[in-house]
């Protein structure tokens, strides 16, 4: 494993978050917020994909994780997140990155424990994992909290491919 993109994909914010995860250990390297401009729906898909591009550009990292659609009561704001999601995979995409995908509860339940937890949970989690001096900003908390659900994942699967038997459902 190495160097992982965490993405929080938004029709108005995109947050995203740098690791670098080497043997069992998560460490920062960037975060921050892609903020869009202007009212038409394309123009804002742009920013995303060029921002994407950007920060894949300037970090080089190997894994691209990003956070699934979930259905929100508003169908419309589903589909604008959806949209919002498609630039940023499209971007990573193009520059030969694998792409992983999960969902919100997943992700708290990885960094939090807690498959319900709240933003601020989140955000202070993140900061202690990482040892950031302070709380990194919700969005970019939560693509940081994306890109160490995906380490930890990933890290688990290594485990089990590299475990001899089982034992009542148990790796060993």
């Amino acid at each position: 494993m190495a160097i992982i993109l965490g993405i929080d994909p938004g029709s108005r914010v995109t947050g995203y978050g740098v690791i670098n995860f080497v043997q069992g250990r998560s460490e920062y390297i960037s975060s921050g917020c892609i903020r869009m401009q202007g009212a038409s729906l394309p123009e804002k898909l742009k920013q995303i994909f060029s921002g994407v591009s950007e920060i894949i550009e300037r970090w080089s990292p190997q894994e691209f994780a990003i956070e699934e659609v979930f259905m929100a009561r508003n169908a419309d704001s589903a589909l604008k997140l959806g949209q919002a999601r498609g630039a940023a995979i499209v971007a990573a995409v193009m520059q030969g990155l694998p792409v992983s995908e999960y969902a919100a509860r997943k992700v708290k339940q990885a960094v939090v424990g807690n498959g319900g937890a709240e933003k601020a949970q989140v955000q202070h989690m993140v900061q202690s994992l990482l040892s950031l001096p302070g709380k990194p900003q919700s969005d970019a908390a939560d693509a940081l909290a994306i890109a160490l659900c995906h380490a930890h994942t990933c890290q688990g699967l290594i485990r089990v491919a590299g475990s001899t038997s089982s034992r009542r459902g148990r790796i060993r």
